[in-house]
């Protein structure tokens, strides 16, 4: 079942197109990956899922039903322009945007401190959020993104500023959440990111659709059906050698031949880097 549908969406600013008659699907209990480069139309989208901005035309549908005010309460958006008031508490901060979702005080204040714990930073509950450092305050927003508990989870670059021991804190809870079963929506240029956590994606370029599906599956659609063996020749030299999948057994039966020893043959899937770089420029 899909949580939202994009249903011929385009959106326009004047004569700017951001959005050209888009249509996906975002299956529920999933992690999405939204590609593109910047300027693609990724944002607008996101805003008009969010309800921040209103599609020129076709529609967001919701769990089935045209989305609405109430649908928007169950969804937690992180979006990548950051933003806390300073001069707040860090608690109190918290508190307050726990709050406008829908939260009582009481519920609040102990799901916060759960995650406060859970990220290490329960001693600047009483800080003022100036005090904090960008990784602290990025920590602070996702926590006050995901605390009540949304069907939906629409983060924008998560893991921008982050160090490599946070960008992995972060990439665990969103595995975890997921296995909670929230659907996340994740938009990023991290690569890796996507090959690791992202079951489907959609990519666009230039305001258009460019593909769409299950992550393994565009892998494997945009490879180029090549199977990488790894032998150790006489000289006790280890090779690699690419060879066309129609080949691999006549290959193989002549390395075996020649005597070498066969340590290894596997499918050579492009990395999501290669295929987002190649889709883009065919585009351009």
């Amino acid at each position: 079942m899909s949580i939202i549908q994009v249903k011929d969406v385009s959106k326009s600013f004047g004569p700017k197109v951001a959005l050209d008659h888009v249509s996906l699907d975002i299956p529920e209990g999933k992690i999405f990956g939204l590609l593109g480069p910047n300027g693609a139309g990724k944002s607008t989208l996101i805003r008009i899922i969010n309800r921040i901005t209103i599609a020129s035309a076709g529609e967001i549908w919701f769990q089935g039903h045209p989305i609405n005010d109430a649908d928007v309460a169950r969804i937690g958006y992180l979006p990548e322009e950051r933003g806390l008031y300073r001069k707040m508490k860090v608690g109190e901060q918290a508190m307050y945007l726990a709050q406008l979702k829908g939260m009582s005080a009481r519920d609040a204040a102990v799901e916060l401190k759960k995650w406060f714990v859970r990220f290490e930073i329960q001693d600047w509950w009483n800080k003022k959020v100036e005090e904090l450092s960008k990784g602290m305050a990025q920590k602070v927003q996702f926590i006050t993104t995901v605390v009540h508990k949304p069907s939906l989870m629409i983060l924008d670059e998560p893991f921008s500023g982050f160090d490599p021991v946070n960008a992995e804190l972060i990439r665990k809870e969103i595995l975890r959440l997921k296995d909670e079963g929230a659907t996340i929506i994740l938009s990023t240029h991290n690569m890796e990111s996507v090959e690791a956590l992202c079951d489907n994606i959609a990519l666009i370029n230039k305001a258009k659709l460019v593909v769409t599906g299950p992550t393994d599956e565009i892998r494997r659609q945009h490879g180029e059906d090549n199977v990488e063996i790894e032998f150790t020749d006489e000289s006790l030299s280890r090779k690699q050698l690419l060879v066309p999948r129609a080949d691999v057994n006549a290959k193989l039966s002549e390395l075996i031949a020649a005597g070498v020893t066969i340590n290894s043959f596997r499918e050579v899937i492009p990395r999501m880097n290669d295929i987002f770089i190649k889709l883009v420029t065919e585009e351009a």
